[in-house]
């Protein structure tokens, strides 16, 4: 759930950017609102999401998703233009975000053992006092 959470999250990411743009620098009612409202939903979805995954990779993945869809709206539709050189970067962006997911396994990388790791060598240390 958190993969999902966090993919719409970065989708909103996306939302907030080109909002942000449409607000003319939040001179315009109504892409204010859309800005902050979105920006709010993604914020919270990316908190939700690193419960249980780890920063590093949920937040490149959050970014990647926001970067990669708004540079490509930016282009579609936004008249940013098209280069060779925009694409293969949006691809390094994506193969990046893949490459983190493949490295981390999509767990906390063992975080959630973190305390329990540190209860045992708070244990270890008493036990070898007395």
């Amino acid at each position: 759930m958190a993969w999902v959470v966090l993919i719409v999250s970065g989708m909103l990411e996306t939302a907030w950017a080109t909002s942000l743009k449409a607000s003319e620098g939040f001179t315009r009612l109504w892409p204010t609102v859309i800005f902050a409202v979105t920006l709010a939903a993604s914020m919270a979805g990316l908190a939700y999401a690193l419960r249980t995954l780890p920063v590093g990779t949920a937040y490149a993945v959050w970014v990647g998703i926001g970067a990669s869809l708004t540079a490509i709206i930016g282009m579609v539709w936004l008249a940013e233009g098209v280069s060779v050189v925009k694409i293969v970067s949006l691809v390094l962006i994506v193969a990046g975000v893949i490459g983190l997911n493949l490295a981390g396994g999509g767990h906390a990388g063992g975080q959630e053992n973190a305390p329990a790791d540190a209860q045992a060598v708070v244990e270890s240390a008493e036990s070898e006092r007395h």
